[in-house]
């Protein structure tokens, strides 16, 4: 049974995708949640990027990772999916059998038109989705 975890700094963006698409993709006893070391807002780009792909985020909410461990959630894996720096500050889950990092760019600091800004954002997805699908296929 897989339960992954996936971190980012907000919670607002790439892991609110990478728990959206693992769900979607995984088996009946996998599942994802996702977190953030300092919970924001909701990032509405992603939103509007996810509704593309059949995925209404609008309603969720923020999580924050030390929250989810006083609270006794239990993961297999943890999934940083933010920058190296930012992935430095993740803390230790003890019982995880494994930490890995998926170095994606932060949506809150793109910049640009809402076009230029919502191609940056769907690469972002994109590269998520990828990353979600060849993680379940090993």
């Amino acid at each position: 049974m897989l339960r992954i975890l996936f971190v980012c700094s907000h919670n607002s963006a790439r892991g609110q995708m990478a728990e959206a698409f693992f769900n979607k993709y995984a088996h009946e006893d996998e599942s994802a949640e996702s977190a953030g070391i300092e919970p924001g807002e909701l990032n509405p780009y992603v939103v509007r990027a996810m509704a593309e792909k059949g995925f209404d985020l609008s309603n969720n909410q923020t999580k924050c990772i030390f929250e989810l461990y006083k609270e006794g959630h239990h993961f297999t894996h943890v999934i940083s999916v933010c920058d190296e720096t930012v992935a430095e500050q993740c803390p230790v889950f003890p019982g995880v059998m494994k930490n890995e990092h998926w170095s994606l760019k932060d949506p809150s600091t793109f910049v640009g038109s809402d076009e230029e800004i919502m191609e940056q954002v769907r690469a972002v997805r994109d590269s998520i989705e990828e990353n979600v699908k060849a993680f379940l296929a090993d």
